[in-house]
């Protein structure tokens, strides 16, 4: 058995329940996990990409198998081998696209967001694994940025935009993402000045259940939360306490096990500031958030709750990775490397995306 899987099974023993372009330097090995105590500490298994050059922010794993990724130079990977070998499944004539964010509903079925203002900003959608893609949304309100994307089921699905007229502005589709619109706006709160996402991980807007979705905010005075339990017709905003009053600060990235017990984290991205307060927790769906006792030492930009665990979760970010199994309350460093997004899915598998091309698997 591996380090990391002696990890894995560790964590998953002691909390299982019943029920930017990158640059261009070639992809490095995982960093070097301290020593932590209880054991050996969890370590991520790099797969290489052949992409050296891409930097991956967006993420869907499907299982320990089946995985896909997207990121800068209109990139879009698919391993269906566990990341032993990937396949460029880009859609054609998106070179000069900025994908964030991939949602994969299988092997075949999947949709990204290509980020950016004006017409960047769009939506594709395959159902054959990548061989062929249909452009399903291009935004066309100059005034409108799209951060993130997340579903509810194979049908249901909404994607973020920074704010337009002082709101942030919400598309729904209903047939899997071959159709969008723009919802009203009547039942979203006022956004603050300067308030916006962050297209850093595809994990800025999130769900969980069917009803129930959260959005995350930086960039204004304070760095907040909105939920929505209705499909995002109506919102609550609610203030987390991640530091903010800066372009640069807010919370980056959200993860619910439930709708009601949820994790935040974010910071300030600048690699030159520090960020003393980068994780908050919630258990009532986010109406309230308190800040982790021992957070994660440094900015983070991603977050997953492992899978089958009420209280083990991984947070991500260029300078590391972060464990907990108290459900958020404190973290502790179990890696190095540098990751953007991470994703966790039911069947046991954790991944991991990032700069230089780099995808990485929690082996078990």
């Amino acid at each position: 058995m591996t380090a990391a899987a002696a990890a894995c099974a560790a964590v998953l023993a002691m909390t299982a329940v019943p029920a930017g372009a990158a640059d261009g330097a070639p992809a490095r090995e995982a960093g070097r996990a301290p020593a932590v105590p209880g054991g050996p500490a969890p370590a991520w298994a790099l797969k290489d990409t052949g992409k050296p050059t891409v930097r991956f922010r967006g993420l869907a794993a499907v299982d320990r198998n089946t995985a896909w990724a997207a990121g800068s130079l209109g990139t879009v990977l698919r391993t269906a081998d566990g990341g032993r070998t990937w396949r460029d499944v880009s859609p054609p004539g998106a070179a000069e696209l900025q994908f964030r964010d991939v949602e994969a509903f299988d092997a075949r079925r999947a949709v990204v967001l290509a980020i950016g203002e004006g017409e960047a900003s769009r939506v594709y959608r395959t159902d054959d694994g990548g061989a062929t893609w249909k452009e399903s949304f291009r935004n066309t309100d100059a005034r409108a940025f799209y951060d993130c994307m997340t579903f509810f089921d194979r049908r249901h699905g909404l994607a973020m935009s920074d704010p337009v007229d002082g709101r942030f502005r919400i598309l729904s589709t209903s047939d899997g993402g071959r159709s969008w619109k723009v919802l009203p706006d009547r039942g979203m709160p006022p956004a603050l000045e300067g308030e916006a996402g962050f297209a850093a991980s595809g994990q800025c807007l999130v769900s969980a259940g069917s009803r129930d979705v959260w959005l995350a905010t930086g960039g204004g005075a304070r760095a907040r939360v909105l939920h929505s339990s209705d499909r995002g017709r109506t919102w609550k905003a609610a203030d987390a306490p991640i530091p903010a009053g800066d372009p640069a600060r807010g919370v980056f990235a959200l993860a619910f096990r439930d709708r009601a017990h949820g994790l935040a984290v974010g910071g300030d991205y600048r690699p030159d500031q520090a960020s003393p307060r980068p994780a908050a927790t919630t258990g009532d769906a986010g109406r309230t958030w308190r800040t982790a006792a021992a957070p994660p030492p440094a900015y983070r930009s991603g977050v997953a709750w492992l899978p089958h665990s009420r209280t083990a979760a991984l947070a991500v970010g260029p300078t590391g990775t972060d464990l907990t199994t108290d459900a958020g309350r404190t973290w502790r460093t179990v890696d190095t490397g540098s990751y953007d997004t991470v994703d966790c899915v039911p069947d046991g598998a954790c991944w991991a995306a990032g700069e230089q091309g780099r995808v990485a698997r929690l082996e078990r």
